[in-house]
């Protein structure tokens, strides 16, 4: 398995200057292979992990799966 490693800060500030989402950006990388993303801090502190999916499928659904989390997480602010 293939690992990536992404510096968080300047991947999510990227991604607001070009206004798309992360999402896209890995359905542009996807091969067939998995791969190991992991995202860090500006010194290299692993913050977390994503195993990216071999298919446009595999990813739909957990894209699908982290909006149903992130919108439970911030159910309680609303």
């Amino acid at each position: 398995m293939q690992t990536i490693e992404i510096k968080a800060e300047q991947f999510f500030e990227l991604l607001k200057l070009k206004d798309t989402s992360m999402w896209e950006i890995f359905s542009q990388m996807i091969d067939g292979n998995e791969k190991e993303i992991i995202f860090l801090d500006n010194n290299s502190k692993i913050l977390f992990n994503y195993i990216l999916p071999s298919t446009p499928e595999k990813l739909e659904e957990d894209r699908k799966e982290f909006s149903k989390q992130f919108s439970e997480k911030l159910a309680p602010f609303n």
